[in-house]
């Protein structure tokens, strides 16, 4: 067997405003060592692309471009959802990765994504030694959710959580100024099914007593109607005004979510729909204010214009340590980052084995939500506020964002039958 073999790289799930980074970290290391790694190919989509052999050969783009990664956001490769199913009951799945893998001599796979991402990665490293093909499997972390276990963060976060604070704080004085004659209740709803690590960051935007938001409705703190009428009855007293800052995944003590749409999602998921219509609902029926809401949605995770520089370093290192994991003989982990016990805020990267990774959620810890539930604890200030550190902006040019647009070559296929996905 030949010791230089080429890689493959994949973006899976939701994307992040420095997502890309990640790529440009395993793209400009793998190229830093031609002497072990060929060629470096991308999945089309994500996982979908190694069964459909949609490869992009990432050596057709300059090296400037690939630079250009490091400030541009969503996948630039493409994503999916897409989530393997276990080796038993699917075969066929796995028996086309390990064509495709063969037949394009890939001996390193690395997969930038989030919990079912990693699942991903490790079942693609366990049928290396089931078929008996050696195959090194990293997994990049990614999430926006923040709910990786063992890493300090998961880079994507402390970008969202950026956007939302200073979505927050802006917001908030735009009602503040309306509130006596106008809207007394504002109402952002934000992403985080299960952790409500997103919304806790909005708490940021408050510098002094009496600063936006009021209220933060968290997954983790089961919502009550009457209690939160209540306390939007005496924000709007002692205030004017009520600022909410709420999941998507808040939900009832019976585990009902708010914004249940009734449906799933590829993965299997509830598909959340409309927490802050919701509850605009509630407190137009109960309390007669009147209140605007909206939905932070795909701006949050895309919006690489307001990126924090701490994220943006963080995404870059885990996909440059993934590629020195792989050629220092690791397998089978994922680089995380680690918070050093300083005064100032610094970190380190690590590596933790797939196994304990997969499908795992870390959420919020109870010592980092007030004690009524709606706020954030100076403990969980002091974890969030470095997370959000810095300003990395774009270049512009026209007076936006001059983001990398790639030529995504496709590699010629080599195998005669296709595969449906």
């Amino acid at each position: 067997m030949r010791q230089k073999r080429n890689a493959f790289y994949a973006q899976s799930g939701g994307v992040t405003s420095v997502i890309n980074a990640s790529a440009c970290g395993v793209i400009e290391t793998a190229r830093q060592h031609k002497d072990k790694i060929g060629k470096v190919y991308a999945g089309h989509n994500g996982i979908v692309g190694a069964l459909r052999e949609e490869l992009i050969d990432t050596g057709k783009e300059s090296a400037k471009t690939i630079a250009a990664l490091k400030h541009t956001p969503s996948g630039a490769f493409g994503s999916c959802r897409y989530k393997l199913k276990d080796l038993e009951s699917n075969k066929a799945e796995y028996k086309r990765l390990l064509e495709v893998f063969k037949a394009h001599d890939i001996g390193y796979f690395f997969y930038n994504g989030g919990g079912d991402s990693q699942d991903t990665a490790h079942k693609v490293s366990q049928l290396g030694e089931r078929m008996g093909y050696p195959i090194t499997c990293i997994g990049v972390p990614k999430t926006v959710d923040n709910d990786l276990p063992y890493t300090d963060c998961s880079p994507g976060f402390g970008s969202v959580a950026k956007y939302v604070a200073v979505s927050t704080l802006e917001a908030g004085r735009d009602v503040a100024s309306m509130c006596d004659s106008s809207t007394k209740v504002f109402i952002l709803e934000v992403m985080g099914r299960h952790a409500g690590w997103i919304a806790a960051a909005s708490g940021l935007a408050s510098q002094q007593a009496g600063d936006p938001p009021h209220i933060i409705l968290f997954p983790e703190i089961a919502f009550n109607k009457k209690k939160f009428m209540s306390q939007i009855k005496r924000d709007v007293k002692q205030h004017g005004y009520c600022v909410v800052v709420a999941s998507e995944g808040a939900q009832y003590k019976d585990g009902r979510f708010i914004a249940d749409a009734g449906r799933k999602d590829a993965f299997g998921h509830t598909q959340l729909g409309g927490v802050a219509p919701a509850l605009a609902g509630m407190v137009t029926d109960e309390l007669g204010y009147k209140n605007h809401w909206a939905v932070a949605d795909y701006l949050q995770r895309a919006a690489r214009h307001i990126a924090s520089a701490t994220d943006v370093e963080q995404a870059y290192a885990v996909g440059k340590a993934a590629v020195e994991f792989a050629l220092a003989g690791k397998n089978a982990v994922m680089p995380i980052i680690k918070r050093k016990n300083t005064k100032r805020y610094s970190w380190t990267v690590d590596s933790v084995p797939l196994s304990k990774v997969a499908n795992v959620e870390w959420k919020m810890p109870r010592d980092y939500i007030s004690k009524n539930g709606y706020g954030i604890t100076e403990k969980g200030r002091e974890y969030l506020a470095p997370l959000i550190s810095g300003e990395d902006y774009p270049p512009f040019k026209n007076g936006v964002p001059d983001y990398a647009r790639l030529k995504k070559v496709m590699v010629t296929k080599k195998l005669k039958k296709g595969f449906k996905v």
